[in-house]
């Protein structure tokens, strides 16, 4: 009776840090699957030590030692998760069939907003963003660990140094290391805060809206110049209006062929999108992620402001240059960045069905 009772005390006492933990592991590994195994693993492991936890440190604190530690020992030996944009240079060819399917590469999986903590989201949104976790796998599993321990849930550089068993000092060389080199990986305009307004819900509507109708010039009116198409499993990837549509105007057909449901990845918008068959049923096709960005006229204190560290943001990963939708000078919101996993086996963990009826 006494191991029921210390048993549902720990659940009670632990359960409530469970999704903080989860986009804790999802930014250390980029997968959502994995992350799972290994918060399980931490709370059976928390489980086991429990008898020897003094209190010292918060409960929260404590777990997020436990889960970092697992997910150093999983990181041990494996690749990183990419997107197609971090193995190659963007395809010249549009028109053309794409290539085989890229089956051996252990793809970046993309985090629905409904398994994590609605307050994580909000706090630090910046962090969970695709582009800044696809950062993020180019450093070494230690560097990564420290940058988000010091840069995210603001450790303090002597706690993590007891963590990974090391100096401050040593904390502190690893922090400027792992800043230098997420500073090469990603550009500075993909460090950028997106809004969460008005304005990109609309955005939202009206690409959806494009795509169902089969309407090329008004996607033209929502894409920045520089748009990104990238399409796991697939290493293609295309850049610029041009490219981008005709790529898309090449595939998308006839008014009708695609419908679109929104959700919500990593922080930011997102549609499963369904592709009609020959016997007119329309099936999950893909779950599109959108970086959208909003642009602005350039104020005058802000033509020669310094470019923002991470330092200087410790609760958002990578947020440079902070945006919001009442931004001052703000015209438009436009989409920069499309990411479209063609994995219909996403679509059940964002809760979005199979078919559309």
């Amino acid at each position: 009776m006494a191991a029921t009772t210390d048993r549902d005390e720990f659940v009670r006492l632990t359960d409530p840090y469970r999704r903080e933990l989860l986009a804790h592991c999802y930014r250390m590994l980029g997968s959502v699957d994995d992350a799972e195994d290994l918060v399980q693993e931490t709370y059976l492991r928390a489980w086991r030590s429990y008898d020897g936890y003094e209190g010292r440190a918060s409960l929260r604190t404590w777990l997020h030692r436990i889960a970092t530690n697992t997910c150093l020992t999983a990181l041990e030996g494996r690749v990183r998760r990419p997107l197609p944009s971090g193995l190659g240079e963007p395809s010249d060819a549009p028109e053309e069939p794409l290539r085989a399917r890229a089956t051996d590469v252990p793809w970046l999986q993309p985090l629905p907003d409904a398994l994590v903590d609605p307050a994580t989201v909000v706090a630090a949104r910046g962090s969970l963003r695709l582009a800044l976790v696809a950062a993020l796998q180019n450093l070494p599993a230690r560097q990564r660990a420290v940058l988000i321990l010091r840069d995210v849930l603001a450790w303090r550089a002597p706690e993590v140094a007891a963590l990974l068993g090391t100096s401050t000092a040593a904390v502190k060389s690893t922090l400027q290391r792992a800043r230098a080199r997420l500073d090469e990986v990603a550009p500075d305009e993909d460090l950028v805060t997106e809004p969460d307004g008005p304005e990109d819900r609309e955005l939202l509507d009206r690409y959806m809206a494009a795509f169902e109708h089969a309407d090329m010039d008004a996607l033209l009116g929502l894409l920045q110049d520089g748009v990104e198409l990238e399409m796991p499993p697939y290493l293609e990837w295309f850049t610029g209006t041009k490219d981008v549509l005709r790529f898309l105007g090449a595939r998308v057909g006839e008014p009708g062929r695609v419908r679109m449901v929104p959700t919500r990845a990593n922080g930011q918008r997102a549609v499963g999108a369904y592709e009609r068959g020959a016997d007119g049923v329309h099936r999950a096709h893909s779950l599109q992620v959108l970086h959208v960005r909003l642009l602005h006229a350039p104020r005058a204190h802000d033509v020669h402001a310094p470019r923002a560290h991470l330092a200087n943001a410790p609760h958002a990963l990578g947020v440079r240059g902070v945006h919001s939708s009442h931004t001052p000078g703000v015209h438009e919101v436009r989409i920069a960045r499309i990411t479209a996993f063609l994995d219909p086996e996403l679509f059940g963990r964002f809760g979005l069905p199979q078919v559309l009826s």
